[in-house]
């Protein structure tokens, strides 16, 4: 068991709020990292093997995430201990969310992540009483669809094309392997094969497809509405392999787009990539960072690429109280100039110093939160 004392270090956690209701079986976390910069923000993720631990890494990246694309909000999140396809999934819900009524929305907003809809989100605001109590609502209550529209994976392309093109990698005919085809791995899919580049494999928990001539992005995903992440075994297209074999096919881009922890030092010395984009929060460990950059493998961080959807989270957290939806073409007009921006930025940081990305990059994201810190007074005098 994590002591929570122990996760205690310069910048936070701020607040570790451990809750239950015997009556449900309800157990939950919320996790506040440090809110320097603004409000703590950060989805909601509901698992049967949620841990203090696990929430309090999520936090910690989600203030990276926000102060590496310069928006003001701090870093948190929640999770709550319960298999999401349980019959009981609201009752523990609302639970959760009367329980976290002293900070919740005061001091941090829900949102969607792991386990968790639309419609859930919904659910707090009413249990609640209160719009500003969790974004990622349904288009029709006024909400950003985070899912439907598609926006982190959105923003994971984005950013992988401006880091292919400081790498001198047109991701024009470039070839593409993304492990995760769900919200963020089919929208990125789909928009890096907008871009020209081809998308050689894809995976789900049930498996793999490679093709190394390319998959045909849009049959696919008909075959995953229509047969959901039993596609892989079904479809015609590629070769069946393995999970997790898609990780060392012979590609140019990797986007590992599904689990946390997924590349490991023996993983990080099979991989063929040229570059690696993070669509998953946590996916490479140092260890396989380090052993990246000496293979001369860039990697671009997660906090960086798949930041998308904590823009998107700004305009939802503007529009909370408001009558009127944010604009679309904005939102994705916003993730595609800071994502693009900031990958980059941290490339060539990175560059700079002779250093990792992920070090470049929370060295700058570091500096925005130390500001703050000190205007506020939060640092030792």
């Amino acid at each position: 068991m994590t002591d929570a004392l122990s996760l205690v270090d310069d910048w936070g956690p701020e607040k570790i709020v451990v809750v239950s209701h015997r009556r449900t079986g309800m157990k939950g976390v919320l996790v506040i990292d440090n809110t320097a910069r603004g409000v703590g923000k950060g989805g909601t993720r509901m698992s049967p093997t949620v841990s203090v631990g696990e929430v309090a890494r999520l936090a910690r990246v989600m203030t990276w995430k926000w102060a590496s694309v310069d928006l003001f909000y701090g870093g948190a999140k929640a999770g709550v201990v319960a298999d999401p396809a349980s019959p009981d999934k609201e009752a523990i819900l609302r639970a959760f969310a009367r329980a976290l009524s002293n900070e919740v929305p005061r001091e941090y907003v829900m949102g969607l992540d792991m386990g968790l809809t639309e419609d859930d989100a919904a659910i707090i605001q009413d249990e609640l009483g209160d719009r500003g109590a969790a974004v990622g609502t349904p288009d029709h209550l006024g909400g950003v669809a985070y899912d439907k529209l598609g926006v982190t994976g959105f923003g994971v392309a984005e950013a992988a094309d401006a880091a292919a093109q400081y790498l001198q990698l047109p991701l024009n005919g470039a070839r593409v392997a993304l492990q995760g085809f769900g919200a963020v791995g089919l929208a990125a899919a789909l928009r890096f094969a907008e871009l020209g580049a081809t998308v050689v494999a894809v995976s789900t928990a049930r498996g793999a497809l490679h093709d190394p001539s390319g998959l045909d992005v849009r049959g696919l995903q008909a075959a995953r509405e229509e047969h959901g992440d039993d596609f892989v075994t079904r479809h015609r297209q590629g070769t069946h392999i393995p999970p997790g074999q898609e990780l060392a096919v012979d590609c140019d881009v990797l986007v590992p787009a599904a689990l946390q922890d997924v590349i490991d030092d023996a993983t990080a010395h099979r991989i063929k990539a040229r570059l690696v984009v993070e669509g998953a929060n946590l996916p490479t460990s140092p260890l396989a960072q380090s052993i990246l950059a000496e293979r001369g493998i860039a990697v671009l961080p997660d906090f960086v690429a798949n930041a998308g959807g904590v823009v998107a989270a700004a305009f939802a957290m503007d529009a909370r109280y408001s009558g009127f939806r944010p604009e679309t073409p904005t939102i994705f007009e916003t993730i595609s100039k800071r994502l693009r921006a900031n990958a980059v930025t941290v490339l060539e940081e990175a560059r700079r110093c002779a250093t990792t990305p992920h070090i470049a990059g929370r060295g700058l994201a570091e500096e925005r939160v130390r500001a703050a810190m000190r205007s506020k007074g939060r640092l030792p005098a």
